[in-house]
């Protein structure tokens, strides 16, 4: 979703609006002038970040997991 650079004065004055366009995921592209040189995005947008305990209750693990493994899986797990 590509829109219409916004120049730095405006975006200046606009601000707080920008952001909360960007964190909707709308494309904010700022310019100098009539060049591009700068897109507004959202940090959370860039780097997922995962939650401690996020997989509890949706995994199980039996207690054949904590037996010995056999030698032929030893060997695909290199040694």
């Amino acid at each position: 979703m590509s829109t219409k650079p916004i120049t730095i004065h405006a975006a200046k004055s606009h601000l707080s609006r920008l952001i909360v366009r960007a964190c909707a995921g709308e494309e904010i592209v700022i310019a100098r002038g009539k060049q591009p040189v700068v897109r507004l995005v959202p940090i959370t947008a860039t780097e997922p970040r995962r939650r401690f305990g996020s997989m509890k209750g949706r995994a199980t693990v039996t207690e054949a997991f904590f037996d010995p493994l056999t030698a032929e899986d030893l060997e695909g797990w290199g040694g």
